[in-house]
């Protein structure tokens, strides 16, 4: 395990975090950083996004290329990279900071809620992260009714689906990841950025 620890110290040395690390069968080395970020004081404005550059990951590339060397760590590929549009959400502060964006849920058990139409034997749900009620526990807000097709008019009569919403602690969550929602309007999903960069 001490291999892992050099690789967040290093990433952490440079001042990004470690978001994942991932060690495949086939010798591929993935690490994905990020920039910290930190919940604004009460009062404060959000602070403004910052992105990993190409040139970020080729700098932790290199100093990892040589650690890892005298680690003795036997890897064919190392590629280092930002989080991407489907950003894992690993820790507290990750569903602080991505509080009303969409996101794609896996539990570890099915949750079925009494009442309505979630189903007992469901686990991934999509929909729009929201602190509960309670102050402690997330939910995930979703609608089933289906997207409308690309130039296709909706009456202002219709009735929309009723919004569902399934309370879960972070206990619960398997895998929860921003959902890779891409606009063709010329605007950018939050979060993307930075290409990967290899050995």
């Amino acid at each position: 395990m001490a291999w892992q620890d050099t690789v967040e110290q290093t990433v952490t040395g440079f001042g990004f975090e470690l978001v994942e690390l991932e060690r495949s069968a086939g010798g591929l080395l993935r690490v994905t950083i990020d920039w910290p970020w930190q919940v604004p004081e009460e009062g404060q404005p959000m602070p403004a996004e910052r992105f990993v550059t190409v040139e970020d990951c080729e700098k932790v590339t290199r100093q990892l290329q040589y650690l890892l060397e005298v680690e003795g760590l036997e890897y064919r590929r190392l590629e280092v990279g930002s989080p991407g549009i489907d950003r894992p959400l690993k820790r507290e502060i990750d569903y602080v900071r991505f509080e009303g964006q969409v996101v794609d849920l896996t539990l570890k058990a099915p949750i079925g809620v009494t009442g309505t139409d979630v189903a007992a034997n469901r686990k991934k749900f999509r929909g729009t992260l929201e602190r509960a009620a309670d102050g402690v526990q997330w939910q995930v807000v979703w609608s089933d009714a289906p997207e409308p097709k690309p130039g296709q008019r909706v009456s202002k009569k219709r009735v929309p689906a009723p919004l569902q919403a399934l309370a879960f602690s972070l206990a619960d969550v398997q895998q929860a990841r921003l959902a890779p929602i891409v606009n063709f309007k010329g605007r950018q999903a939050p979060g993307a950025a930075a290409a990967p960069s290899e050995e």
